[in-house]
């Protein structure tokens, strides 16, 4: 999916957090709560009518709320692109603090979802039954929106990690695709001593490129009981990872090239960056995005430790009913057609989506796909069998919003030094502990 994350989430949040954590002390316990209600209602709100706002970021937002209203002409959906993660979180949670100017449906990325809940932001739709459209999701997605016994949205795509390679560059250097993150570092520094302006990839320092790393090494470094939080950014996973990026970063065999920046895409163009680790939803925006790269690049699975098709989530979003909306069963009956409905899918398809529904990533249709761009390759057969083997267990913080946004004052110092990530991971967690407490948390280390 179109994952627009526009590099790392800088400071500012604060404010938000604070907002968040005032109230979700008292929530933890209980975010679950029910007004009541059913799927029955839905239909009913549908057939009623009324009007609604949605916001999101997604290209195919508008096309989306377009088809919903032909079907359900009683039913008037603004679209609003209230920005993407920083600009919009703190937008949505300035409105719900506000009581007033927050919209019905919103878009919110996994890494944040558990923060709008716990913070009782997000209306729990178990009241209108969309636990029975759990089957419909892959496995990772429907854990992301399943919070402290609540469902608090419905996955619209999901970002398997895999590995896209430049195949011209790996000819032409002799590279061989890695199966291994070993293989990976030693792909880097044979690319960069044979022409040091080339590199396998870039990495300037972002929590939403490191956390999924350390998810797929094995790393829990956060876990959540209530308002008992631990944080140990020196775990046995998270090490693992740190380590093994440090062998690129140390040596100057990573480009501080800024992700989504101009000069990040041109690199891609032009052949300055060879691969790029992300998530199942970037071969949309390389093809419309990078054209001189056309017929060259190729989508493999992402490197492992030890050859295995482990892999973790990067980025990926739901949309969520806020709390406060005037009709929340009508939200909540767009919801589950904008996210569950074959007619909505298609159009989101359409605009290069990749999809947390199974029965779209099964459907031959969409599995034989072969664009030209990425030389005739049957990519989302690749993509999709990553979604089948994302390691389970892992875990947001509840302020990861704020987390993010002091990423570039602590492990960032790092990136900036080409320094041991151990102790940018250090100054991390001493941040994070102390900030956790500060709101009422109980975090240990």
């Amino acid at each position: 999916m179109f994952n627009l994350r526009k590099g790392v989430r800088r400071r500012g949040l604060a404010a938000l957090v604070v907002a968040a954590v005032a109230v979700s002390l008292a929530a933890c316990s209980g975010a679950s709560g029910s007004n009541g209600g059913s799927s029955s209602d839905l239909d009913a709100a549908l057939k009623k009518g009324g009007d609604l706002t949605y916001w999101t970021w997604t290209p195919s937002g508008q096309a989306q709320a377009d088809a919903f209203m032909k079907e359900y002409p009683k039913v008037k959906v603004k679209v609003v692109n209230a920005g993407t993660a920083t600009a919009e979180y703190t937008k949505l949670q300035n409105a719900i603090k506000a009581g007033s100017g927050a919209p019905d449906v919103a878009q919110v990325e996994y890494y944040a979802l558990q923060q709008f809940a716990l913070s009782g932001g997000l209306t729990n739709l178990q009241q209108y039954g969309f636990g029975s459209l759990q089957s419909k999701y892959t496995a990772s997605t429907w854990g992301a929106v399943n919070i402290d016994n609540g469902i608090y949205g419905l996955p619209q795509d999901s970002g398997p990690m895999v590995l896209l390679y430049n195949k011209t560059i790996f000819d032409k250097y002799g590279l061989t695709v890695p199966t291994t993150w070993d293989e990976y570092v030693a792909d880097a520094a044979k690319l960069h001593q044979a022409d040091p302006t080339k590199y396998i990839t870039n990495d300037a320092g972002d929590p939403g490129y490191a956390d999924p790393l350390i998810w797929q090494a094995g790393g829990h470094p956060y876990k959540t009981n209530g308002t008992n939080v631990t944080i140990n950014l020196q775990d046995a996973g998270t090490k693992k990872w740190a380590d093994t990026w440090n062998k690129m970063l140390e040596p100057g065999l990573l480009s501080d090239i800024p992700t989504w920046s101009d000069d990040w895409f041109k690199a891609l163009g032009n052949g300055t960056l060879s691969t790029i680790v992300t998530g199942a939803w970037m071969p949309g925006i390389l093809e419309g995005s990078v054209k001189d790269g056309n017929g060259q690049w190729r989508v493999a699975p992402l490197p492992s430790y030890d050859g295995s098709p482990v892999t973790a989530e990067n980025g990926g979003s739901a949309q969520s009913v806020i709390k406060g909306s005037k009709n929340p069963a009508l939200a909540a009956a767009f919801l589950r057609w904008l996210n569950s409905s074959n007619s909505s899918i298609d159009v989101f398809l359409k605009s290069g989506g990749f999809p947390s529904t199974t029965a779209q990533l099964n459907a031959d249709s969409f599995l034989n796909e072969a664009p030209a761009y990425f030389g005739g390759q049957q990519i989302n057969k690749v993509l999709v069998d990553a979604s089948k083997h994302v390691a389970k267990g892992w875990e947001y913080l509840p302020f990861q919003v704020y987390a993010n946004s002091v990423f570039p004052d602590t492990v960032g110092k790092a990136y900036a030094a080409k320094s041991d990530l151990n102790e940018g991971l250090k100054a991390w967690q001493d941040n994070l502990v102390t900030y956790g407490n500060s709101q009422g948390f109980k975090v240990n280390k």
